[in-house]
């Protein structure tokens, strides 16, 4: 899979960007999680937010999950992303920390698998995530609806975003390597945004697939855990 380094080997993003990777974090720590998440625990969703949300996302709000495996990306500037893949193999969460993993609260998205493609060609990776794909564009079309481009400023096709996410469940630890775009929109309703990310990801393996995930913005106080 040679191809594939040489094809997404861009210029990293600005130094100032708050989505930078960095690989300095002992993986053990990502086992402290914000609000108390870790594989093996789980989580229950308010009651009341089918119907609130009902008409302003098609992102599916599971029944009680427990989580299957976790996963944490060091931003830089001491802020963080930490992830949770349900056994439901269809939702996951993520919960965006500054100070430290476990600290102060910023996001909590619920994140909705739409579609998961293997990747095998250069052919495809440009068609699909690529130059010759509307992947990075400033605005971006899905189902009917327009999401806006969250990261990056240029007027035509941005790059994609390098983040480095180190994963552990109850069999094994391993790393994912991403290349992922977000756009967003508003819904109509006080803090609560839908997302849209696009994620090309390699793992240990080298395989090498697109992921796409439709998400919506939680309170802290939308989750149960136990």
């Amino acid at each position: 899979m040679g191809w594939f380094k040489k094809f997404m080997g861009l210029e990293a993003p600005n130094s100032d960007s708050k989505w930078i990777a960095n690989d300095s974090v002992p993986f053990n720590e990502a086992l402290a999680g914000p609000l108390g998440l870790a594989f093996g625990k789980g989580v229950m969703f308010d009651s009341t937010l089918k119907l609130l949300l009902d008409g302003k996302t098609t992102v599916a709000i599971p029944e009680s999950q427990q989580i299957w495996s976790a996963g944490t990306i060091e931003l830089g500037q001491s802020t963080w992303l930490s992830r949770y893949y349900l056994n439901d193999e269809d939702h996951w969460l993520q919960v965006h920390t500054t100070g430290a993993i476990a600290g102060q609260v910023e996001s909590v998205i619920l994140f909705n698998y739409l579609d998961y493609v293997t990747i095998s060609t250069e052919a495809e990776l440009r068609r699909l995530a690529g130059p010759d794909s509307l992947i990075g564009l400033p605005t971006y079309t899905h189902d009917g609806v327009v999401f806006t481009r969250e990261w990056g400023s240029e007027a035509g096709q941005t790059e994609l975003v390098s983040l480095s996410e180190n994963l552990s469940n109850p069999e094994e630890t391993y790393r994912i390597e991403h290349h992922s775009m977000l756009y967003a929109r508003d819904t109509g309703l006080t803090n609560r945004r839908e997302f849209l990310l696009f994620s090309v990801e390699e793992d240990a393996e080298g395989t090498i697939s697109l992921s796409t995930s439709r998400g919506i913005s939680l309170y802290t106080t939308d989750l149960t855990i136990f």
